[in-house]
């Protein structure tokens, strides 16, 4: 399984790098853009470039800072666009909470999205020079840590949408309002170098997660298949990367996480439904690092799985449960952790009530493989599956971890049939 995954990855990025040569432009057939200034509105004149050279051409944006007002997509057929500048999307909050000023082209949760790019065979590389400003000190400080119903509100800084072999390269996002990325029902796509940057400066939220859901998440991967995740530079509040529902064939290089709750699998089953499955997962050399706690109190996780009870209970985005699905044949190797809370987690009851029916979602064939560093507890490990949906197939190696000195390391597995690696005389319960 494994060699078939790497063979998939293999595949991706040739896919990746080969968008680069589809579809050469000629001279004629090149888009060049400059920012029309402070106070202006540049996007008319982006729509136009993208519209004019965005099949079978090149755009090119020149450095700086291009206003945008009103929601955007990229239609993208081999091409490839140069951004050497910030797309700057003004802080109009009424403005882009009102539902028809933003895509829900995410269905999970029915999340809103200000840009979306979308097409094949085509390249966005910022260059490290440019990415999107997102304003999101605005939202953080008029949220502060409250939440809202209705997919929340808050934009996606980035969404890639029904995109087939692409690449978005070299690319920067500051301070985005809420999810950093999300790519949905999109194939054979390749993230290489992405930074994300939501740190709080106002003093009123110091010691808070002020920045709570700026995840991407850095990314969020929801219906896709066979995408690469390399290279990320992530500081947020939540998770650093989401794997959500039938998401398949992802791999994951060189992805440092500063703050928020580690990388994610879920949650999973909130929709009664539908199906969640994952499989074919692939997380290697991350590293977690704890900041100043007054700017970004946690770091929670290493790596979490989390899916909804079994009982169903209102309706999503808010509510829901009781969703079927597998997640299997998912490797994490090589994660470095710095203070981290739990270095290893899954649990089965993300939002449940009491006397909720136990989650059926089913996890195994998970592999952990070299984690080292410190944690804040010496639970190292905490397994608690679901009665209804018992884990099989875990195993562990070289979990070296240290907890808080003068502490024993301990591990938790509740309703597991089958793990290897973990020594018998720190599993704290085998079952309930």
């Amino acid at each position: 399984m494994l060699r078939e995954f790497v063979s998939l990855v293999v595949a991706s990025l040739w896919l990746g790098r080969c968008a680069y040569a589809a579809g050469i432009p000629a001279a004629n057939n090149t888009c060049t853009l400059a920012p029309l200034g402070e106070g202006q509105d540049d996007t008319d004149q982006i729509e136009a470039a993208i519209a004019q050279c965005g099949h079978y051409g090149t755009t090119i944006f020149a450095p700086g800072e291009y206003n945008v007002t009103r929601k955007m997509t990229w239609d993208l057929v081999e091409s490839k666009v140069d951004l050497h500048g910030y797309l700057n999307f003004q802080a109009n909050l009424p403005y882009w909470m009102k539902p028809e000023n933003t895509y829900r082209v995410i269905f999970i949760q029915s999340q809103a999205s200000w840009f979306v790019i979308t097409g094949n065979d085509f390249v966005v590389d910022a260059h490290n020079t440019g990415g999107i400003i997102g304003n999101g000190q605005y939202w953080w400080s008029w949220y502060g840590n409250g939440t809202r119903i209705d997919g929340d509100g808050r934009p996606v800084a980035l969404t890639v949408y029904r995109a087939a072999r692409g690449t978005v390269a070299n690319f920067r996002i500051e301070s985005q309002p809420f999810w950093c990325n999300a790519i949905a029902e999109s194939e054979d796509f390749v993230y290489d170098g992405m930074y994300c940057n939501a740190t709080n400066a106002d003093p009123l939220y110091f010691g808070q997660n002020i920045v709570w859901n700026t995840d991407g998440k850095c990314i969020d991967t929801y219906r896709s298949n066979n995408i690469s995740l390399l290279n990320f530079d992530i500081t947020l509040g939540d998770d650093c990367i989401a794997i959500k529902g039938n998401s398949t064939n992802i791999y994951a290089n060189n992805i440092t996480c500063h703050g928020g709750t580690g990388i994610a699998f879920g949650s999973l089953g909130q929709y009664y439904n539908l199906i969640d499955n994952v499989e074919n997962i692939t997380l290697e050399d991350i590293t977690m690092v704890r900041p100043d706690p007054t700017i970004q109190p946690y770091m929670e996780h290493g790596v979490y799985f989390k899916s909804w009870s079994g009982t169903t209970i209102g309706f999503p985005p808010a509510e829901g449960g009781g969703g079927p699905g597998r997640t299997a044949s998912v490797v994490a190797r090589n994660f470095r952790l710095d203070n981290v809370t739990y270095p290893i987690q899954l649990y089965q009851t993300n939002s449940a009530h009491p006397g909720d029916a136990p989650s059926e979602y089913q996890f195994g064939d998970l592999t952990f493989v070299n984690f080292t560093g410190t944690a804040a507890t010496n639970l190292l490990v905490d397994i608690e599956c679901s009665p209804a949906a018992p884990c099989e197939g875990l195993t562990f190696q070289n979990i070296d971890v240290a907890p808080p000195s003068g502490e024993s390391a301990e591990y938790t597995c509740y309703n597991v049939v089958s793990q290897e690696g973990l020594s018998s005389k720190s599993i704290r319960q085998l079952s309930h």
